[in-house]
Parts: structure tokens; C-alpha cells; sequence
């Protein structure tokens, strides 16, 4: 690649792109207004963007419509329902409450950025607030909302993400126990794989 197609800083990139608008600019809001909140209530499914010196994550976060609590203007309260244990978004927000939200509405094709930092806390008041069938998280995310902001549909309208002839058939892919299963090769048997997989969905989801 020649050297000089590469973009070396953010002036080379102004270079590139004209400036934003100033109707751009000014729907970046330093707290959620009503329609944020709407848009978060609707919401059951989240990208959680964090990063720290170990690298950067960006991990999904779901539920029914309503999950993700607006407790006032300028913060959220995230439940962390049970994953993998890996903790590569929290071990992240431990080092760097940097935080970075793309909330998605199933059908709408506009996405809310919210940006800001975040703690993980353990208080119970809290923790009860995120309980499903009794069952409480381990931990929740109280994120300071240092901006938020609509984003355009456009990506979404490129993508027909929503639409169903644009669905693919679960068939295209193998399951997830084999791909596991081939990829670690840890000796145990596809049909093993796929029961721990499906016990999870069934069992494991709070």
C-alpha cells in the first residue's frame, strides 16, 4: 500500500470529510431528553463499547424492552445477567469507566448513541431494581451519561437489517456447539457441546 494513501491524524482526516452540519453538532445532548428516554424504554437489545490497555470489547447486552433503567437525566443502570465469565467488558470498565452505548430498536432503523463513564456496582437497592423471576445479577453497570445522541438510519437502511427477505436461515451457519467444538478441540463430541449450549439457553439466561 502506498504510504501516503494512509491517514496519519485527525487533520489529514478533516481533509477528507467536509464538517458536520451545525444541526449535527447541536443534537448531541449533554443529558437524556424525553425522546432518549422513549428510545431506551423500546429498546431490548444494546452494543457495549469499552476499552482499556488490555485492548478495546464491544459486547451485546439484551432483554425485554425496558432493561436498561433510566434512574435520571444523566444516568443508566445496566443489569449484567449471566455470560461467559469472561468479564472483558467489565475487567475493562474496572480499568476505564470509558463507555461507549449503541441502542437498537427491532424495526426502526434509527440507533441512540450514548457515551459516558461507568462503575460496576453491587448495591442491593440496585441489584433488586434489575431482578427477573427473582433472580438478581451479580453486578450492574451505573453509567454517567456524558452525551447522547440519535444516529441517523442510514446504516440500517444499507443493510435491510430488519427486513425479512434479508433474514438468513439458521442452516447457512453450523450450530455453535460444532464451531466450538472444532475450534478448541478439547475431545468432547458435537451432541455435547450442543446439550451444554442448549441447557444454557434454557436454564442459564438470568
Amino acid at each position: 500500500m502506498d504510504e501516503e494513501a494512509i491517514v496519519a491524524d485527525a487533520a489529514d482526516l478533516r481533509r477528507i470529510y467536509p464538517e458536520p452540519t451545525p444541526r449535527v453538532l447541536r443534537k448531541c445532548l449533554p443529558a437524556l431528553d424525553v425522546h432518549c428516554r422513549n428510545f431506551i424504554a423500546l429498546s431490548p437489545f444494546l452494543c457495549l463499547g469499552t476499552a482499556s490497555e488490555a485492548g478495546v470489547d464491544v459486547s451485546p447486552r439484551g432483554d425485554a424492552p425496558g432493561f436498561v433503567q433510566v434512574l435520571d437525566d444523566k444516568t443508566l443502570l445496566i443489569p449484567d445477567r449471566p455470560g461467559n465469565n469472561r468479564l472483558d467488558s467489565l475487567g475493562n470498565v474496572a480499568a476505564n469507566p470509558g463507555v461507549g452505548l449503541l441502542f437498537m430498536i427491532p424495526g426502526v432503523d434509527e440507533t441512540l448513541r450514548v457515551n459516558g463513564s461507568a462503575r460496576i456496582v453491587t448495591d442491593e437497592d440496585l441489584l433488586a431494581r434489575c431482578a427477573v423471576a427473582g433472580k438478581r445479577p451479580r453486578s450492574a453497570l451505573l453509567v454517567e451519561v456524558r452525551e447522547a445522541y440519535l444516529h441517523c438510519g442510514k446504516a440500517m437502511i444499507r443493510s435491510r437489517l430488519w427486513h425479512d427477505d434479508h433474514k438468513v436461515e439458521r442452516s447457512r451457519l453450523p450450530s455453535l456447539g460444532r464451531i466450538i467444538t472444532e475450534q478448541i478441540q478439547d475431545g468432547s463430541s458435537v451432541a455435547e457441546a450442543e446439550a451444554r449450549t442448549e441447557y444454557g439457553y434454557k436454564h442459564n439466561l438470568y
